[in-house]
């Protein structure tokens, strides 16, 4: 059956809801709505993990291909605290430029007969007529907060500040790096998105951020400061900011959105318009696209729009539930990082590794970290016994018929 489908928010959410709803039906009707102008967006790289890219080739191999031959991959992480640097083997990651996968999405979703509608505001007490109507304009959503009383929108913030900023300098690995200055620690993840450069998340406590002048800071003075403060991390690469449109300050407080419903009517939540996970977990884009894989399966599952709504917040809800979790306990983390920081760097590596466990801020670090190597002896041991058993057993039964030979 053919459906009319507007997605307000042209971010990597609604333009692959696009691609896939096209791929789905094309005579579907598929038109997205970005108020920015193309090619403009903010940030500078998006980071990834493999599972993410198996699932991209499953539902689109086109656009997965494209996606992965423009991106760029490590397989450990740094950590630079004071003047010692360890290292950590790790998953495989990756990143890419935003700007980039947005051009792979728009060019893909281009291909399949979607409208794009660059530089068009939707007032969102005039929604486009429609079947249906996808909020997928991230977490300052006009369409949701039109809403807020149904939608029952909570915004929690964080306590530390962070600048998302750019680089020059292409880091080899994902990179951790803390700088311990006179007003209390700041600390930096870098990540390459490309062979141009690599993206800066640089994030400190509140009294950091005053004491150093941040708050303060004019518009070039900020960035100045920080390269100082990093300057063994870039190498002499300079830290490029983004001014914000309105004039507002770079510097934020992540801001962890829920909401007690993702539905009303036929307008649907999709992305960080219907939650956001804190940043240093890197999953924000995943779970974006995510999001458009279960409403494109929930919306060819059921024929009844309500049904399929329900559907995909359910399955969306409960998949959410371990992510938010691990985020709320890394971002915890860093808030807490004098509890760590003073640990030995490979041990304090090792930690920053586990940060997700909900287990780790009710127990002395030290006793975590030799507990956790405890556990991890024991899970290479039962490992072998798994791949030693069988051999011995063969080996035994062989030497068995041997004998009786």
């Amino acid at each position: 059956m053919r459906v009319k489908v507007a997605c307000v928010g042209g971010g990597p959410a609604g333009l692959y809801l696009s691609i896939l709803l096209k791929l789905q039906d094309p005579s579907h009707d598929v038109t997205v709505y970005e108020r920015n102008a193309e090619g403009s967006t903010y940030g500078w790289g998006v980071t990834y993990w493999r599972g993410l890219l198996d699932q991209l080739r499953a539902h689109d191999p086109e656009s997965a291909q494209a996606v992965d031959e423009h991106s760029v991959r490590w397989s450990d992480g740094v950590a630079r605290v004071r003047d010692l640097t360890t290292s950590q083997p790790g998953d495989e990651g990756h990143g890419i430029g935003r700007h980039r996968l947005l051009k792979i999405l728009a060019e893909r979703a281009r291909q399949l007969g979607v409208r794009l509608e660059f530089d068009h505001e939707i007032d969102p007490d005039d929604l486009p007529d429609a079947d249906l109507v996808v909020a997928a304009d991230g977490v300052h959503s006009a369409v949701r907060t039109r809403h807020a009383d149904h939608f029952g929108s909570t915004l929690v913030p964080g306590r530390n500040q962070y600048i998302w900023l750019g680089t020059s300098k292409v880091f080899s690995s994902f990179t951790f790096a803390f700088v311990e200055s006179e007003h209390g620690w700041i600390w930096c993840y870098g990540y390459a998105f490309g062979p141009e450069g690599s993206t800066c998340v640089i994030e400190c406590a509140p009294e950091t951020w005053t004491g150093l002048g941040l708050d303060r800071a004019a518009e070039a003075d900020g960035p100045a400061l920080l390269e100082k403060l990093f300057a063994d991390l870039l190498d002499g690469h300079p830290l490029i900011g983004r001014p914000a449109a309105d004039g507002s300050s770079p510097w934020l407080t992540f801001r962890t959105l829920t909401n007690r419903t993702w539905h009303r009517g036929n307008l649907v939540l999709l992305g960080d318009a219907a939650h956001t996970t804190h940043y240093s977990i890197g999953a924000g884009t995943t779970l974006a696209l995510e999001d458009a894989m279960a409403l494109a399966a929930a919306l060819r599952a059921h024929a009844e729009l309500p049904r399929a709504l329900a559907a995909y917040e359910r399955e969306r809800r409960s998949a959410l539930l371990s992510i938010q979790s691990a985020a709320r306990y890394s971002a915890q983390w860093y808030e807490n990082l004098a509890r760590y920081i003073d640990l030995p760097p490979h041990r304090m590596f090792a930690l920053l590794g586990q940060r997700h466990s909900p287990l780790l801020p009710y127990v002395p670090p030290q006793l975590y970290y030799g507990i956790d190597k405890a556990a991890g002896r024991l899970e290479a041991l039962r490992r072998l016994k798994r791949w030693l058993g069988p051999k011995v057993a063969r080996t035994v039964h062989a030497r068995a018929l041997t004998s009786r030979d």
